[in-house]
């Protein structure tokens, strides 16, 4: 009723929560600082962010004792998880690359339970998208807050009608931690749709450019403008325009960035793509302190072979206005280059006056040790634009003033991002910085680098080519059926870790990865390899 009382209030929110099927929001629940936090933020929307680092410590804890490490009772999949596949085959099986169903109630921390109850350390955190693991207290407890609640109900379009709590929201996530000499920033619903996106802004700033030159503004458009690209035809269509990208990247499976993505011939095959133009990435050989010359000459081909793609794509009267570069080429294999490569790619990018892509949808937000990858090469200025997703929860973009879109609904969707998102978003950065959690995955990486390095020494067939940035870390197997071999092993003896490139094994854990999951790991993996006699 209208009349309630706060303490009334408080027990109606503290009986919705608790009636949550959620092992891990009972946990929470069971914990008295827990209970007081989140029944006061019902109340007072300013405690949900001022979260208590007691009330927090005490659920974490009460979850770490109940749920326990490594628990496994099946392979995977067991028995439950092939009757689940198979009973959503017929309904589409959600594209048909399931590899096994969970039971996210369950899990907590850096551990997924699957549906046959195998309970596994997670290294590969939901394809590098969870930052605080699963069922994280502070996550659990920002469900309180009564906007995280309006927003679900009354999901609104960010870009024609955005909540007046915006501009605050944005201030206290993305715009905190962002990259220095960017200012601005564009929510959007994934990297995908930020990396087409991007391409539509770098686009109309060159054009704008060209209009510029003529003597027009930047929308004075032609009468011929705007009915041939109402046919997709030149001039009103920029289809002389290209996006360079790099042979290994991936930046999305949408038609445009499905052209700048280069990983797997599986990505493309029977989709139609853009005459867009691809360079050669560096292929390092390692370890890098022995290849110091061989390496540098890798990089010094690949610059040049860019650079003469901008020269003769200029001189045949289609130039590219953009490339796009990920700071670890990942689905393409953790392929990795030095910042001067990276800075040599940007002082192209002024030269020919193309905007500079970085794409860390996989590489931001903490992962490598800096909040952005890139943050490592010590450029001059900022990137023209810096693409976010995964770990930041929801897609989005930094970019510089000279790239604002030109007029209204020229960069737009329904939706342009989430807003609930953003509350959780500002919950994970305060968590981590309660946690020291950037710091953690300089040390935990390094840790997890030690550990792999011991076993290359003993298992030099399974374990090469070993490469890293805090905790974004990869090696190559001998051959693809070695990788296979050991990953499938990996994951029925309780540890699941990603694959990438043709042969090669990676690892993305949450950010709360710490040295005792490592030490978990290093024992399932060195009797793993025994068990295989790799």
């Amino acid at each position: 009723p209208p009349s309630a009382s706060p303490r009334h209030e408080r027990r109606q929110a503290l009986a919705t929560l608790a009636a949550s099927e959620s092992p891990p929001m009972r946990r929470v629940l069971s914990s008295a600082p827990a209970a007081e936090m989140i029944g006061a933020a019902v109340a007072e929307k300013a405690a949900v962010r001022a979260l208590s680092a007691r009330a927090v410590s005490t659920a974490a804890a009460v979850a770490t004792e109940e749920g326990g490490g490594i628990s496994m009772k099946t392979k995977v999949p067991g028995p439950v998880g092939l009757r689940l596949m198979e009973q959503h085959g017929p309904q589409g099986a959600s594209g048909g690359a399931i590899s096994l169903f969970c039971d996210y109630r369950a899990s907590d921390g850096c551990y997924l339970v699957d549906a046959d109850g195998n309970r596994m350390l997670d290294m590969f955190s939901q394809i590098a998208s969870l930052p605080l693991g699963y069922n994280h207290p502070s996550l659990l407890a920002a469900q309180a807050d009564p906007l995280l609640a309006t927003y679900s109900t009354s999901r609104c379009a960010i870009g024609l009608m955005p909540p007046m709590e915006l501009p605050e929201l944005l201030d206290e996530t993305f715009l905190k931690i962002a990259p220095a000499g960017l200012s601005r920033v564009q929510t959007m619903l994934c990297g995908s749709s930020a990396n087409e996106n991007v391409f539509k802004a770098a686009m109309f700033a060159y054009r704008a450019k060209q209009r510029a030159k003529a003597g027009r503004g930047p929308t004075d458009f032609t009468r011929d403008e705007l009915e041939s690209c109402m046919v997709n035809q030149s001039p009103g269509c920029a289809n002389d325009l290209s996006i360079l990208s790099f042979r290994g990247g991936f930046h999305g499976r949408t038609m445009a960035a499905l052209t700048c993505t280069h990983s797997k011939p599986v990505h493309k095959l029977d989709a139609p793509a853009f005459d867009w133009p691809t360079a050669d990435f560096p292929a390092l050989q390692y370890p890098l302190e022995h290849h110091a010359a061989e390496n540098a000459a890798e990089e010094a081909r690949c610059v040049d072979g860019a650079r003469a793609i901008f020269e003769a794509r200029l001189a045949e009267g289609r130039p590219v206005v953009g490339l796009i570069i990920e700071p670890i080429l990942s689905e393409g294999g953790d392929l990795h280059a030095s910042p001067s490569f990276f800075a040599s790619l940007q002082r192209l990018c002024g030269e020919f006056d193309a905007a500079f892509i970085v794409d860390e949808v996989q590489t931001g937000v903490m992962a490598s040790g800096h909040m952005w990858a890139h943050q490592a090469w010590g450029l001059p200025e900022a990137p023209d634009f810096v693409v976010f997703s995964k770990k930041a929860l929801l897609g989005g973009y930094y970019f510089k003033e000279a790239f604002q879109p030109p007029q209204g609904y020229r960069i737009f969707n329904t939706w342009m991002g989430d807003m609930t998102k953003l509350l959780l978003f500002r919950a994970v950065l305060e968590a981590a910085e309660r946690e020291g959690l950037q710091a953690r995955a300089v040390s935990t990486g390094a840790a997890l680098m030690r550990t792999l390095e011991a076993a290359r020494e003993r298992h030099p067939r399974a374990v090469r080519n070993l490469r890293g940035a805090g905790t974004i870390i990869a090696f190559d197997c001998e051959t693809p059926e070695m990788r296979d071999e050991l990953a499938a092993a990996l994951r029925n003896n309780g540890v699941l870790v990603g694959t990438n490139g043709s042969q090669s094994i990676r690892f993305r854990p949450a950010l709360i990865f710490g040295d005792e999951h490592v030490d978990e790991f290093e024992g399932v993996f060195a009797a793993t390899l025994r068990q295989l006699a790799l």
